[in-house]
């Protein structure tokens, strides 16, 4: 069975990066519910939660924290950002190789975010990375 997050790690499926360090990578997810929303995905395959170490959950959450950082200081505007794990086919994750979502919100937009669930696309994924990685490289 192949693992596209696996395949994007290696360089054989292309992705939109806003992070990359020795052990992690930070993407635009291919179908945001909204504009900003980034996967954070260790490159060591794991499953989901029952199988992926305590301290690469704990440096996802470090990253997605800067992501969520990043979000609120850049021209994205957030007011605050969902941050979650879906965990096993139950709760909706549908590529099985860990990783964390965080996705930007604005106060009041409940609205979009629900049309976000159905439609889930992004006019112009470059400019939103852009954003993104240069609000990654001031804030800490």
């Amino acid at each position: 069975m192949s693992c596209v997050f696996c395949a994007i790690v290696a360089g054989d499926a292309p992705a939109i990066t806003v992070y990359e360090d020795d052990g992690y990578l930070a993407i635009l997810d291919i179908r945001p519910i909204v504009r900003g929303h980034v996967l954070v995905i260790p490159k060591a395959h794991t499953v989901d939660l029952t199988d992926t170490p305590p301290d690469t959950v704990a440096t996802m959450m470090r990253i997605g924290q800067r992501v969520a950082r990043a979000a609120r200081a850049s021209e994205l505007h957030a007011d605050g950002n969902n941050v979650v794990v879906n965990d096993g086919e139950a709760a909706f994750q549908s590529v099985f190789h860990i990783h964390l979502h965080v996705a930007p919100r604005k106060s009041g937009d409940k609205l979009s975010f629900a049309k976000g669930l159905v439609v889930r696309r992004d006019p112009d994924r470059e400019a939103t990375a852009r954003i993104l990685r240069d609000a990654l490289a001031v804030t800490d």
